[in-house]
């Protein structure tokens, strides 16, 4: 018989936040697997390409040449230096070695740049829907979230003004993730530069999630890095997982005031210390080498957008907005609540990976209910395959 452990036992901190959805459902799809089950995975939020050859030639040669130790916190002034010279060429920012640090993964930035700026009772705006791990991070620190809601008709579009109708006596920040996971949206040029100048003028930080800034197909890539009169309340959050195909590695990095990134340096110091020594090498050859592969990337990723979102609209009930970005389409799912004992979007996603053998995220982990998410960086043929058995297994619900 096993016994619970009293709730007590465990700091309260604990309970403000839940497993991240994502991971659990790659947990159960892995279950499946291991018992034979043959799935087509539109789950997992990362690139279907292998991590270009220059980039792991550098971690081999690395390791060859016993690079292997301990580093400075913050990463080698040869990593911060490729991150600020190659965002500065790319956006037009203006960093220096000391505003900027390299992280076990962007999401690690993110958690640190929270714990290190949000305090008990402080409020921070979170459109929705948002990524997953946003709004447990902001609790996990103590933080309120105040959800900004947005409007599907307009394909999730967050704009200027509802941020401004948004901020209280009580904000300490906002959080813009453009392009966005899970719906693609993106910020305009025009939106950001207000946003920015808001928060910069009102003295709360704006957290720029950059994790798809190079996947924006409706133009040109924007930071709001970019803006460098607002340096003192921006912090830009960055990744390589999704830039460079290098999700398994942890590489990714914040850029900030000279004060955010020295106290991101001493919590960090606290943790995990240094990311992998040779992971930082990686990194090096990723951001000064060529920038083939990001477009090569960018080309794909659009051409399977189209190739998806046009397959996932044949079904019957399903509508979905068109993304601008990242590599995920959301359809909307609510014609089929209801319907078939199915009552939310939650057991929705778990009947198709069990019934139809399709891996999906429900809405729910988004802030949203009737919605699921659908990663196509996949090949044609799981497209293909695996719109089939949706829009089966949803013809007999309906």
């Amino acid at each position: 018989m096993t016994v619970s452990a009293p709730s007590q036992v465990f700091a309260d901190r604990i309970g403000r936040i839940e497993v991240s959805a994502t991971m659990a459902v790659a947990a159960e799809a892995a279950k499946l697997r291991a018992q034979g089950a043959n799935l087509v995975d539109f789950g997992a939020g990362e690139p279907h390409f292998p991590t270009p050859r220059h980039i792991k030639d550098a971690a081999i040669a690395a390791i060859d040449a016993n690079f292997t130790r301990y580093t400075v916190v913050p990463g080698i002034p040869d990593v911060r230096k490729a991150i600020v010279e190659r965002h500065a060429t790319d956006f037009g920012s203006d960093y220096g070695l000391d505003e900027a640090i390299f992280t076990t993964g962007g999401k690690l930035a993110l958690f640190n740049t929270v714990q290190v700026l949000v305090d008990h009772g402080d409020e921070v705006i979170l459109p929705v829907p948002y990524w997953v791990s946003f709004k447990d991070i902001i609790q996990y620190a103590g933080g309120k979230v105040v959800f900004l809601e947005t409007s599907e008709a307009e394909s999730f579009r967050i704009t200027a003004d509802a941020i401004e109708k948004a901020i209280t006596a009580k904000t300490k920040a906002i959080i813009l993730n453009s392009p966005s996971n899970p719906a693609g949206s993106v910020v305009s040029q025009e939106d950001l530069e207000r946003i920015v100048q808001l928060a910069h003028e009102r003295g709360i930080f704006l957290l720029l999630d950059e994790c798809y800034v190079y996947l924006n197909y409706a133009g040109k890539p924007v930071s709001g890095g970019s803006f460098t009169w607002a340096k003192e309340h921006l912090v830009v959050l960055g990744s390589l997982s999704k830039t460079y195909s290098m999700t398994g590695w942890r590489a990714g990095f914040a850029l900030a005031s000279k004060a955010v990134v020295a106290n991101l340096s001493k919590l960090q110091s606290q943790s995990t210390s240094n990311a992998a020594s040779m992971v930082q090498k990686a990194a090096v050859a990723a951001l000064t080498g060529s920038q083939e592969c990001v477009c090569d990337f960018r080309a794909e990723f659009m051409e399977l957008r189209d190739y998806m979102l046009a397959k996932v609209t044949e079904i019957p009930g399903i509508t979905c907005t068109r993304p601008e970005g990242a590599f995920y389409v959301y359809p909307n799912i609510s014609a089929f609540l209801g319907k078939g004992g199915v009552r939310t979007a939650t057991e929705l996603a778990t009947r198709l990976l069990h019934e139809a053998h399709v891996v999906t995220v429900p809405g729910e982990a988004f802030g949203t209910g009737e919605h699921i998410r659908i990663s196509y960086p996949v090949t044609r043929q799981n497209i293909d395959e695996g719109t089939r058995r949706m829009g089966e297994f949803l013809g007999r619900l309906a």
